[in-house]
C-alpha cells in the first residue's frame, strides 16, 4: 500500500512539473518526505521508470528528460490505438457515459477564455479518460493514459497561455461524431486531434 500511494503521488507531481525534468531523486530526501523507509520510495521510482516517467542515472533516479523524438515515436502508437478507443467508445458507449460526454461538451463550450494551463490540461484528461473508459478495454485504457500523461507534461512545459477554443476545437468534433454515431467524421477529428497536438507541442518546444 505505501508503494501504491507513493508511485501515485510521485507520478502525478512528475506529470504536474512540481518535480522537473532532469531532477535528481533523492531516496532518503523522499523517504523523509513519505515518512516511509526507502525501500517503498525505490519500490515506486520502479514503477516509473516502468512508465517511463523516471530514468536511472548512474545509482540515482532522474526524471525522464522532456523529448520531442519520444513524444513523436509516441503519437505514432497513439495514433493507432486511440482512433480504435474511440470507434470502440461510439460502439459501446453506455447511456450514462453518453450523459456525462454531454456534460463535459457542455463545461468545454462554456470554458472561461482566462483559464489557466493546467486546468485545460485536466479538462482534456477528463475527456480522454471517458473516452477510454467508454471504450470497454481496460488493458488499451491504462496503456493510452500512460501516453496521455506524457503528452500532458508537454502541454505544461508549453511557455505560453494556451487558447481554449482552438485546443477542444477537435474534441467537440469528436463528442459530436461520437453522439451520431458517424464513423467517418469521428476518424477524421480523431486523427486531426492527435496530429494537431504534436505539432502545437513542437512549435513551442525545443528539446
Amino acid at each position: 500500500m505505501e508503494t501504491n500511494k507513493v508511485f501515485k503521488v510521485l507520478r502525478q507531481k512528475i506529470v504536474d512539473l512540481d518535480l522537473v525534468p532532469e531532477s535528481v531523486l533523492n531516496l532518503s530526501e523522499l523517504a523523509e518526505m513519505f515518512n516511509v523507509s526507502r525501500t517503498p520510495i525505490k519500490e515506486a521510482l520502479i514503477f516509473l521508470q516502468a512508465e517511463g516517467l523516471v530514468i536511472r542515472h548512474g545509482s540515482h533516479f532522474m526524471v525522464t528528460p522532456l523529448s520531442l523524438d519520444r513524444i513523436r515515436e509516441i503519437t505514432e502508437i497513439r495514433s493507432v490505438l486511440e482512433l480504435q478507443a474511440h470507434i470502440w467508445a461510439m460502439n459501446r458507449i453506455t447511456k450514462s457515459e453518453l450523459e456525462e460526454l454531454e456534460d463535459l461538451n457542455k463545461e468545454i463550450l462554456t470554458v472561461d477564455e482566462g483559464i489557466d494551463n493546467r486546468a485545460i490540461v485536466e479538462l482534456d484528461y477528463r475527456f480522454h479518460r471517458l473516452m477510454y473508459r467508454a471504450a470497454k478495454n481496460s488493458q488499451l485504457a491504462q496503456f493510452l493514459e500512460k501516453l496521455l500523461r506524457h503528452y500532458s507534461r508537454f502541454w505544461l512545459y508549453i511557455p505560453r497561455d494556451m487558447q481554449p477554443k482552438p485546443f477542444f476545437d477537435e474534441t467537440i468534433k469528436i463528442i459530436k461524431a461520437i453522439k451520431d454515431k458517424n464513423e467517418a467524421e469521428l476518424r477524421m477529428a480523431t486523427i486531426a486531434h492527435i496530429r494537431e497536438s504534436v505539432e502545437e507541442i513542437s512549435s513551442y518546444v525545443t528539446v
